[in-house]
């Protein structure tokens, strides 16, 4: 499977992914491998020959065999709060060490001493080696999952996918605030190319750290020039963007430009009918490469947006991009 099927599952945001701030806080055992490799990228590795003090070594999260009464559990920090849709409990390379069932739990840390668990997958049976997927039904916000496994065994990558619930919103703020922002509710729906690079890394929190860390296309060899659009995390009137090409050093992109659409009800598959309405707020302007390309006075601000279009001319790559405005 791709990148983007853990970027953006149907339209949906891995909350508890640790690029944008998810955390294992604790586990009952992890004595075969680690709980932080639950959170990681892609669907993680088999080498058959590596081993540990401890025995096989594996990309994923394996506690030894129960020999008590009791299920192994592992409680993870969303790096967002959120509403949960769907989980993904990955067993991959995992074929006679998985654990043969599941559940989670979900709450919302406060800061209280005592956390309410609310079971939002009832004990469900897993598949060796597999993608195990399972919806959920359930409309509370939480911060804090607890993944259960009976009794024992080995989970490769653990998916928290929802709907991102950010805390401006929880207050009604009208403070200007980052409306591409994947933490505050933006998502990228769709670009043209995207062969180096996703495009969902335009939105994540923080500075890329290395070049795959953006969205990058492929070389163009053909007139025309390549684009994405964001979907805003509400509607709002953009005062000021930021282009980020860090690390990209020879190949940025020459020109951008942004358009915005206001089109509150348009599903998001139809964002890319020719209806859609599109107004230029910043004309095609020089890129620096290597650099935080901030844009105040040139836009055209005052119109409200529910959508954004980043077009690049020619090609290139560009690791963030920022749209400052305030909540209509």
């Amino acid at each position: 499977m791709d990148q983007n099927f853990y970027m953006n599952f149907s339209g949906l945001t891995d909350l508890a992914s640790e690029k944008i701030g998810g955390t294992a806080v604790e586990a009952s055992d992890e004595f075969f491998a680690g709980k932080e490799n639950l959170l990681k990228e892609g669907r993680g590795i088999f080498i058959p020959d590596k081993y540990t003090e401890n025995g096989k070594w594996m990309d994923g999260w394996e506690s030894r065999r129960k020999r008590t009464a009791g299920h192994d559990w592992c409680i993870i920090k969303l790096g967002v709060q959120g509403i949960i849709k769907t989980l993904n409990i990955d067993t991959n390379h995992f074929l006679g060490n998985h654990p043969p069932y599941a559940s989670a739990e979900a709450c919302f840390d406060s800061g209280d001493k005592d956390l309410r668990w609310k079971e939002i997958l009832g004990r469900s049976p897993l598949d060796p080696g597999s993608v195990n997927l399972f919806s959920i039904n359930d409309a509370g916000i939480y911060n804090m999952v607890r993944l259960n496994i009976y009794p024992d065994g080995g989970v490769a990558r653990f998916r928290v996918y929802g709907t991102v619930f950010p805390e401006w919103k929880k207050n009604n703020s009208k403070e200007m605030i980052d409306l591409a922002a994947l933490v505050n509710g933006g998502r990228v729906l769709v670009c043209n190319d995207m062969f180096f690079g996703s495009k969902d890394n335009l939105i994540s929190p923080g500075k890329s750290k290395v070049m795959g860390d953006g969205w990058e296309t492929k070389r163009k060899r053909i007139p025309g020039y390549d684009w994405t659009i964001i979907k805003l995390a509400c509607p709002g009137k953009i005062k000021k963007a930021v282009v980020d090409t860090n690390l990209f050093k020879g190949n940025f992109p020459d020109k951008c430009s942004l358009e915005v659409c206001f089109a509150p009800d348009i599903a998001d598959n139809e964002i890319t009918d020719k209806s859609v309405e599109w107004k230029e707020i910043l004309p095609p302007v020089p890129l620096k490469g290597d650099y935080e390309n901030l844009f105040e006075k040139e836009l055209s601000s005052g119109i409200s947006s529910t959508h954004v279009r980043l077009n690049i001319f020619p090609d290139g790559g560009v690791s963030r991009l920022r749209l400052f405005g305030i909540p209509d």
